[in-house]
């Protein structure tokens, strides 16, 4: 009890020290593991490990095989997770660069690991082309922390983030296709090794014949895991749509169904059943599930929990004897051609001919941290082809969680060291981030991205969003409530806070949420009827519109749904021009736009100079300024000036 009380109590601390310190969590879960685990064997008072998750086969924390069947069970979940976030539409959208990186970057990554691994440690192919799909992924969970506080272009950022999402069941995927090949091989090695005796023609007969067994058994495993996962994802799909499933109970229903099928899958074909649950993950986040995104929260939080215990046990279990295996030069030898050789020819193939400079392609080839799925899968694989008997399987688990620490290090410590050195920091945070949805907050999101700002809409109504992306709007359905806007890396390059929806309260707090982190160059609401009506005292600085409120905004948009724009050519002009738009009940001033393109709101301005080419921009109904131009055009000229 004590040691299982004391794990789940160091996971959660682990995971606050990683939010407070803005790490990745994987991070300190390893180190706390190896702390209670190998390395307290130097400090504890009769030498042994404080947490040690199997003694023996008879007795111990997980005695036997209980630790394998708990992080198969782990690793399913969180592997089926994954699946649920991999969407094959926004593989399509992102395509180019991204594409190539996850598809053409992979090959590079495994190909070349592969080859490193078997020169450098003398590893049998197989073991180490497992090696190398195990460190495909790289993993949104460490890409994140590391990029959060880094100022980039959104090109950058974003092919870095969705690299980690799209990459991370797909290296899976690959990692236990692998694992499937090499053990339903097994026995081959055991054929040759007795057939020797009988002469080398008896061997190869045998080990030929035994590998024809085996590519079947292959197939039978990859047929068998996509029957049960596309029959899983689809029994699911429709238990959920048609309501057989009670709302309360839908967590705990998925999460029995992807334990259920990840089981019977298995029972059919052995190691068939993280292939299984990832396809059935991929099968519902690929669906129009309504439940979608409640069930992907109760994923995330139970994933938080099972990779907390899964890395303290998994990194106790890493004996002093693995950790020597790889303490010499061949290892930093491979870590090092697999981060400044083979990830930096895997960024530049895939880049080619794109628009990324080549101190953009430099920084993305540098951030490329290993992350959880490959660590949680390396442990259970090694440890069962140890078991089994296979030759060179003892370095897997080592040699992934050595390359993830010194990945994770090496990128959290220097990135944006390297960021400065590269010149890919952003000098200033232009883009605006709009909360609310609305049809005036649509239009002049617009605007402003016509206008080539770098505008992100923001609200919890889908319908909102999915007409903004119709717009052609960088769009995201999210609560404010929530953190899904603090994690997103691809929000960086925001500086202005736009609070515009008909709610003061959902205004203040997201004011208050995400003004330092969004606005740092503005931020701005809405007034509420009650200031507008009874002329309150208000903070002018963070008014949008000194003159109007949410209900005024709509009539005006509802009426005349289009902004436009007037050319002023001196102060007198504007001032005129802009009393006009004032006096016009379906007339909203917005803007004021320098001749070099400098967008600013006009009521919050408290000097405005205006050159030949300034323009005004407006919410509503066209007005005809002729008159006022033709009363500027018949003032008579000071000759003195």
């Amino acid at each position: 009890m004590l040691e299982l009380a004391g794990i789940i109590i160091l996971g959660i601390f682990a995971q606050w020290i990683a939010w407070k310190f803005k790490i990745p969590a994987i991070l300190p879960l390893i180190l706390i593991g190896l702390a209670v685990g190998p390395l307290s064997t130097f400090y504890s008072e009769d030498g042994t490990q404080w947490i040690q998750p199997i003694w023996n086969t008879e007795k111990g924390f997980f005695p036997g095989e209980s630790l394998f069947y708990f992080v198969s069970l782990a690793i399913g979940i969180i592997l089926f997770e994954g699946g649920l976030t991999l969407k094959m539409g926004e593989i399509k959208k992102v395509g180019g660069v991204i594409g190539k990186l996850i598809s053409l970057g992979s090959i590079i990554t495994f190909f070349g690991a592969g080859v490193s691994a078997h020169y450098f440690f003398g590893l049998d192919w197989q073991i180490s082309f497992l090696f190398a799909g195990l460190i495909i992924v790289t993993g949104p969970t460490v890409i994140t922390p590391i990029l959060r506080n880094i100022p980039l272009r959104k090109d950058i950022s974003a092919v870095l983030k969705w690299e980690g999402i799209l990459i991370d069941p797909i290296g899976a995927l690959v990692a236990v296709l692998v694992f499937g090949f090499i053990s339903v091989n097994v026995p081959t090695e055991l054929i040759d090794n007795a057939a020797e005796s009988l002469g080398a023609a008896d061997s190869h007969g045998a080990g030929g014949s035994y590998t024809k067994h085996a590519l079947l058994e292959f197939g039978k495993i990859i047929v068998i895991g996509f029957a049960f996962g596309l029959a899983g994802g689809f029994a699911m799909y429709h238990a959920v749509k048609r309501k057989v499933i009670p709302h309360y109970l839908l967590n705990v229903a998925s999460l029995s169904m992807v334990l259920l099928i990840f089981v019977l899958s298995d029972l059919f074909a052995h190691e068939s059943g993280l292939l299984a649950v990832v396809v059935m993950g991929m099968y519902l986040g690929n669906s129009d599930l309504p439940n979608l995104k409640e069930l992907l929260y109760f994923k995330e939080s139970l994933s938080v929990l099972l990779i907390s215990i899964l890395f303290i046990l998994l990194s106790a279990n890493i004996s002093i004897d693995d950790l020597l295996l790889i303490y010499n030069w061949k290892t930093a030898l491979l870590f090092g051609i697999i981060i400044f050789v083979v990830r930096p020819i895997g960024v530049f193939l895939s880049t080619a001919g794109s628009d990324l400079k080549t101190n953009e392609k430099l920084f993305i080839s540098w951030v490329g941290p290993r992350g959880i799925v490959a660590a949680g899968i390396a442990s259970l694989f090694g440890t069962k082809l140890v078991e089994m008997g296979v030759s060179g399987a003892e370095y897997i688990t080592p040699l992934v969680f050595g390359l993830v620490l010194v990945t994770v290090l090496l990128n959290a410590t220097t990135a944006r060291l390297v960021a400065s050195l590269l010149g890919v920091f952003l000098k200033k945070s232009e883009g605006i981030m709009i909360i609310g949805g609305s049809r005036v907050s649509r239009l002049i999101a617009s605007y402003l991205q016509k206008n080539n700002r770098h505008v992100v809409l923001v609200d919890s109504n889908r319908t909102n969003i999915e007409k903004a992306k119709e717009l052609g709007i960088d769009a995201i359905n999210a609560n404010i409530y929530n953190d899904d806007l603090t994690d997103n890396i691809e929000l960086s390059d925001v500086g202005y806070l736009l609070a515009m929806t008909g709610s003061d309260e959902i205004n203040r707090q997201a004011m208050t949420r995400f003004g330092k982190r969004f606005g740092e160059n503005g931020t701005f609401r809405l007034m509420t009827t009650e200031e507008l009506n009874n002329n309150q005292n208000v903070n002018k600085d963070e008014i949008f519109s000194n003159s109007h409120d949410f209900l005024r905004f709509t009539q005006v948009a509802r009426d005349f749904p289009s902004i436009q724009e007037i050319e002023v050519n001196d102060h007198e002009m504007f001032l005129k021009m802009l009393e006009s738009i004032r006096d016009n009940r379906d007339a909203i001033p917005l803007f004021i736009k320098s001749p070099e393109g400098q967008i600013d709101l006009i009521d919050t301005l408290k000097e405005i100079n205006v050159e030949d080419g300034t323009i005004i921009a407006y919410l509503g109904k066209p007005i005809d300024f002729e008159d006022i131009v033709t009363a500027k055009l018949e003032v008579p000229i000071n000759e003195d000036h």
